[in-house]
């Protein structure tokens, strides 16, 4: 029996078969894991181009190992921009990040921008509208009644037409939408009602996205997380132990909670394993499911296998 060509092997046969124009943006998406750090570089190595980070993750200094960041060797290869350059008391978000790639964009006019956060291309693409920020104190509030009530409290008191366009089993979406509404007395859709044009519409990108199949994925999770303790994950969790505040959002990082919790004493080592690993593959399907329903127009790069 003939083997199966790995999917990542498929991929850039496909893009040295066919590949993007190299005059225009290629923007390239995926779950976690899948390999598109991989291929982003490919991509820049064999046509020019700088690599521009577009994981919500990714940007925080403190998880270079945890966020799997490219190292030091991969960043050698190829310019890496946006990565790892947010301090955990700086504000960052989905506006900020849209800034940035502006600027980016007046210097390097066909980047390959990469990553997993399906808010940053959809700013990028079809417009981001400026919403003013919420208190600390909201957030707090937020985050309490979220812990003592439940999600379905936070969704009961968002607007119907709010409820209606976000991922209602995000909890980040839904506390996000939440705070909004109290902060500003106006309904995130109302808010997303006033977009302005977008800064790179689709068409005018070559826009890829990696749909791998689940069992391949999943046991990549596995395999990864294995090696991110290898190379330190803990420790950076660890060095993160006295700042630690689970509503902070470079506390989101997937297998955070689940490694502060251990050096917490409230996990053995095998269920802090256990538990960062399927809170990653929840993670990918939640970004499977969004790419599904946000991302028909983009090429799928993985082709079935044989």
């Amino acid at each position: 029996m003939a083997k199966i060509a790995d999917p990542l092997d498929r991929a850039i046969t496909t893009l040295k078969t066919a590949p993007p124009d190299p005059a225009r943006p290629v923007l390239l998406a995926g779950p976690t894991a899948s390999g598109k750090s991989a291929l982003a570089l490919h991509l820049a190595e064999a046509q020019g181009r700088v690599i521009v980070n577009a994981d919500a993750l990714q940007v925080y200094a403190m998880w270079r190992v945890l966020s799997a960041r490219p190292d030091e060797a991969d960043c050698a290869r190829a310019p890496h921009l946006l990565y790892g350059h947010v301090g955990r008391n700086e504000d960052w978000s989905a506006g900020h990040w849209l800034r940035a790639v502006a600027d980016v964009l007046k210097i390097h006019f066909n980047p390959v921008i990469v990553g997993g956060t399906g808010l940053y291309f959809r700013a990028l693409t079809e417009g981001l509208v400026e919403i003013p920020p919420t208190s600390r104190d909201i957030r707090l509030q937020a985050d309490a009644k979220l812990r003592q009530d439940g999600l379905d409290v936070l969704l009961a008191e968002i607007d119907p037409e709010t409820r209606a366009r976000i991922d209602c089993a995000n909890p980040a979406r839904v506390q996000r939408a939440w705070e909004v509404l109290q902060a500003t007395g106006q309904g995130l859709a109302s808010w997303q009602d006033q977009t302005p044009p977008p800064l790179l519409p689709h068409s005018a990108t070559t826009a890829y996205v990696l749909r791998p199949e689940v069992d391949w994925l999943d046991a990549r999770i596995t395999r990864r997380f294995h090696e991110m303790m290898m190379q330190g994950a803990l420790d950076e969790a660890r060095a993160a132990l006295p700042y630690w505040d689970p509503g902070a959002p470079w506390a989101k990082a997937i297998g955070a909670p689940e490694l502060i919790a251990h050096l917490q004493g409230q996990m053995s080592w095998e269920e802090a394993s256990a538990a960062a690993t399927l809170a990653t593959r929840q993670y990918a399907k939640r970004q499977r499911t969004w790419f599904r329903s946000r991302m028909k127009g983009w090429q799928d790069l993985f082709a079935p296998s044989a």
